[in-house]
């Protein structure tokens, strides 16, 4: 059974005096009226939206409009891939895995603005048709359209180099993360036993074949580095219920708090230091995202950006 974040912090399993009850991690202001928009002072279209309050598809659906649809990242006869988090053979309220009616909106949003071809993969933990079946993003390929890929297919991952990095040299990258017009990241936002925290910047490991080498070669600088090869053009956080102990998998629905949040942008910096304070951490205790930040690949600097926040 899911609980809602008062009643988590009520069992005793508290995550620190950043876990506000009130204003979600200083997202959101706690008086905020329901149905407000109230964009950070700054002109032009936001560099991140923090949207709460309404079910997943709706969240989206404001987000997009507020950073100029879908069209803004897809262009008509462009290919596209969207990378969710599929690493797990468990049911969408777990917590583990990006849910599928988000990952439904996206490609029918792609659709709208002219995609030629949509794929969907992960290089899963558990067995791929498993976690894609039980995760509900089979089901959304077939009734979509989009093209559901393999990522357990070694022949898809081609060695590249990735100039300037210091310990992540030489990764085999999935082709349709290499190849793709359009790269479109939506993890989930979850607990991780050995990184603290799973969103956006750790969700190339599961567009990567040989994520042993980075479990063992400073796991946050190669996920700081990884994104010196490709930045993903947009950033879908799927911060509905997240999971907040037991990550990655987690063991049942107890795992997760209910919060109704989406966080999307363009920036997977700025999107993870967003994610990271709904967990009840400051962007800078999650080692990979001031990696990241330094190396020039987005902003953890909230109070710096043009946020959109919206409350439905």
């Amino acid at each position: 059974m899911k609980i809602n974040r008062r009643s988590f912090l009520k069992q005793g399993f508290a995550l620190g005096a950043a876990f506000s009850l009130a204003d979600l991690g200083g997202l959101f202001a706690a008086d905020t009226p329901e149905t407000a928009s109230t964009p950070t002072p700054g002109t032009g279209t936001p560099q991140l939206v923090a949207v709460k309050g309404g079910d997943r598809v709706t969240m989206l659906n404001k987000a997009m409009d507020a950073l100029g649809g879908m069209k803004a990242f897809v262009k008509s006869g462009q290919t596209v891939v969207i990378k969710p988090n599929i690493g797990w053979d468990v049911a969408p309220d777990r917590g583990a895995n990006t849910h599928p009616e988000l990952v439904r909106r996206l490609v029918e949003m792609c659709k709208e603005a002219g995609a030629k071809e949509i794929s969907i993969f992960d290089n899963t933990c558990d067995n791929w048709q498993k976690a894609y079946a039980t995760s509900g993003i089979s089901k959304v390929a077939e009734e979509t359209g989009a093209k559901l890929i393999d990522g357990k297919d070694q022949s898809m991952y081609r060695k590249v180099e990735i100039p300037g990095a210091k310990k992540l040299k030489s990764p085999q990258v999935h082709s349709l993360i290499l190849d793709s017009d359009v790269y479109i990241n939506t993890p989930v936002l979850k607990h991780h036993s050995g990184a603290q925290m799973t969103a956006c910047l750790k969700n190339a490991m599961g567009v990567v074949w040989d994520r042993g080498f980075w479990h063992s070669n400073d796991l946050h600088q190669c996920i700081g580095e990884f994104h010196l090869l490709k930045k993903p053009v947009l950033n879908v956080l799927d911060a509905y219920h997240p999971m907040v102990r037991n990550g990655p998998r987690g063991r049942d629905e107890s795992d997760v708090v209910l919060m109704k949040c989406l966080i999307v942008s363009p920036d997977l910096v700025a999107a993870d230091a967003a994610g990271s304070k709904l967990l009840g951490h400051q962007p800078s205790d999650i080692r990979y995202i001031p990696i990241a930040a330094g190396l020039g690949l987005g902003s953890m600097d909230l109070e710096k950006l043009n946020i959109q926040r919206m409350e439905i």
